[in-house]
């Protein structure tokens, strides 16, 4: 990383920095292949299996879902502040990476090779144990990969370089994540049975995601000062963060995005099977349409972060995809005016998915004043703790609210009533939230 400062025409001090190519790269494709593994082990696959091909009734689903939701609020903060503490000659961040990241893959495929497959109440524990051991090792990794570039640069021009880089990257994994299972959970014939190529693709997917951590993880860089600096206690740690109003003000609106944006990838497996009556290669259309304009726009929200406050594109950007959602409840039915209100979804998101980051690294930098201590995963902690029961949540209002409307998980077809319902929960969670 290279620093410098100049003078410039009125003789005040410009500060420069420049960090190196393969350093944004290799922080890029970790962002891949940890979203890669995440997107599907807590999005929309998971829960599709085991509601639709194993046949696991919707309440049964949800309730896997908020009784994991404690768990998943707990041991962010706890994995936090442990990282914090790390000390070893590599640093206190690389090590999770490099050697966690054969552990996140097992897990990973754990979750499709159930052991209690008997009866329906082995298939909820099973789901309830593999949420637990796949959420943990993806804590111990994503939490790092969350917050590191706010130890790596400190100007918000190449905080927001580093996040461009890791919402193309990213953006590459979620695709992934999210094509895959469109394409192998959905089918064209009437039939609710599990693609014989679905389990394999998973493995391959989970060595493909090992690797390309383990590799980034060579070229990643981190401040060695800060490991060396004594830590506040676990309570004494906490009680700092929660005193960092900026943080608290963040976390409160986060929240609520949190609940939209997993019902946009997690869900839409749902709407496109079957409210739009897609399958095969068509269901990732809808998917691409997303992707496509978040990232054609992402570039001119980019250009704009040196121009307008970060706050002011993030708040932008919700109101943009709040009128997509609006316009998809009247539209929805129609594949030619759904890829529309899609479209303008995805063009609401590219400037939230580029700020959010920057803006959470502002936060940690002002914690720093208040002090002196650099905690970036104790942030990611405490903003996981506050803001994952949101992805509990969402995924119980959802299979809750297309309960109510008569959605059955044995039919391939669903009736007019299940699939208002499926357009209700897909349209109002993220516009209310």
């Amino acid at each position: 990383i290279m620093e410098e400062s100049t003078l410039n025409r009125s003789g005040v001090s410009e500060y420069h920095e420049h960090v190196p190519t393969k350093t944004k790269v290799a922080f890029g494709t970790i962002g891949a292949g940890v979203t890669m593994l995440s997107g599907i082990g807590l999005g929309a696959a998971i829960t599709f299996f085991y509601n639709i091909k194993l046949g696991l009734s919707e309440e049964l689903t949800a309730l896997a879902w908020l009784i994991f939701g404690i768990w998943n609020a707990i041991n962010d903060p706890l994995f936090g502040i442990l990282e914090e503490k790390t000390k070893t000659k590599i640093g206190r961040r690389i090590p999770y990476i490099r050697y966690g990241a054969p552990v996140f893959a097992l897990t990973f495929i754990f979750c499709w090779y159930p052991i209690f497959k008997s009866s329906e109440m082995g298939l909820f524990w099973n789901l309830l144990l593999v949420l637990f051991l796949f959420d943990s090792t993806f804590t111990m990794i994503g939490l790092i990969t969350y917050k590191l570039p706010a130890e790596m640069c400190i100007t918000q021009e190449v905080r927001a370089s580093f996040s461009l880089y890791n919402v193309y990257f990213g953006a590459v994994g979620m695709l992934v994540s999210m094509v895959l299972p469109m394409i192998l959970l959905t089918s064209d014939e009437n039939t609710t049975d599990l693609n014989p190529m679905f389990k394999p693709a998973m493995i391959i997917v989970a060595l493909i995601a090992c690797g390309i951590m383990i590799w980034g993880s060579f070229y990643i860089t981190e401040n060695k000062y800060a490991m060396h600096e004594p830590t506040l206690g676990f309570f004494q740690s906490i009680k700092a963060t929660f005193k960092n109003k900026p943080f608290l003000i963040f976390e409160a609106n986060n929240f609520f995005y949190q609940i939209g944006w997993t019902i946009v990838i997690g869900m839409l497996t749902y709407y496109v099977q079957f409210v739009l009556g897609l399958s095969g290669f068509m269901a990732m259309v809808p998917l691409l349409v997303i992707f496509l304009t978040v990232f054609i726009f992402i570039i001119p929200a980019n250009k704009l972060v040196t121009k307008y406050n970060l706050k002011a594109l993030y708040l932008a950007g919700l109101l943009v995809a709040a009128g997509g959602f609006a316009l998809l409840f009247f539209a929805g039915t129609s594949l030619l005016l759904s890829f529309i209100c899609l479209g303008l979804i995805g063009i609401g998101f590219s400037p939230v998915t580029l700020t959010e980051s920057p803006l959470m690294q502002d936060i940690i930098d002002y914690d720093e004043i208040l002090t002196g201590k650099r905690r970036e995963t104790t942030y990611a902690g405490v903003n996981a703790l506050l803001t994952k029961p949101s992805i509990s949540i969402a995924n119980a209002l959802f299979l809750m609210i297309i309960k109510a409307y008569d959605f059955d998980n044995q039919l391939t077809t669903q009736s007019p009533t299940a699939q208002n319902g499926i357009l209700l929960a897909f349209c109002f969670i993220p516009l209310i939230s």
